[in-house]
């Protein structure tokens, strides 16, 4: 979108980790705001990670990307979904958030070299420990690591 529409006048890159990304919904969106659907698919770079390693990949080619035109907005959708099944169990979590760590910093080093606004969804799992006074048993994943990684 244009500044003047409230936008980043840029290109949008979409990594998705779950398989949800869906072109319909952005065609519905260009329409409601007097946008010829296939320019704005244009202006998307779509890439499917498939695992740590590759979301990590990927990041790096964004990067070329990023340095040769201009994009407004790097979206994670999910940031933490491949972590949840790449590692499994307490035994593997120091290198699970080791790698995530790494892979927000590379992410704060995207928006802070390029100027780019960064987007990352992330999941929640039910806390189901009994306790009646706790009133959200949902807790988001990545603990610490993201919690710190992330702004609002």
């Amino acid at each position: 979108l244009p500044i003047d529409n409230g936008g980043g006048e840029g290109k949008c890159l979409y990594i998705d980790s779950e398989g949800t990304f869906r072109p319909e919904r952005l065609l519905s969106v260009a329409e409601r705001y007097g946008l010829t659907g296939q320019d704005v698919l244009d202006n998307i770079a779509y890439a499917r990670a498939y695992n740590t390693d590759h979301q990590m990949s990927l990041l790096m080619q964004a990067s070329a990307m990023m340095a040769e035109s201009r994009y407004a907005l790097l979206i994670i959708d999910s940031a933490t979904a491949l972590y949840r099944t790449d590692y499994s169990g307490r035994g593997e979590l120091s290198a699970r958030q080791m790698h995530m760590a790494r892979f927000l910093r590379y992410l704060l080093r995207l928006a802070d070299e390029f100027g780019v606004a960064v987007i990352i969804t992330n999941q929640v799992v039910a806390q189901v420990d009994g306790n009646p006074f706790c009133s959200d048993p949902k807790k988001p994943i990545g603990g610490n690591i993201m919690a710190h990684a992330s702004t609002t």
